[in-house]
């Protein structure tokens, strides 16, 4: 399962986000999206799970909890919209 985090601290590295659902099971891959001509986060990210189960109770538990002063905003990703 895709997921989403959102209001991520600028300074959050993908190895801490990885960490903090590395607890509810296998992460595939992280990736936090950052400014092409900064290299600044843009303050969100993707994590890939295995497990669809482990994701949803990572989604639940996560959201609205506070990761490095920021409160996390966690649900499953959406597919980018057409144009």
């Amino acid at each position: 399962m895709n997921i989403y985090a959102g209001n991520l601290n600028y300074s959050l590295t993908e190895e801490e986000l990885e960490k903090v659902f590395a607890e509810y099971g296998a992460v595939t891959s992280v990736k936090i999206i950052r400014d092409k001509y900064t290299d600044q986060s843009k303050g969100f990210g993707f994590i890939e799970m295995a497990d669809d189960s482990a994701a949803q109770k990572a989604i639940d538990e996560l959201n609205g909890t506070e990761v490095k002063g920021r409160e996390l905003r966690v649900n499953q990703a959406r597919p980018p919209r057409e144009q």
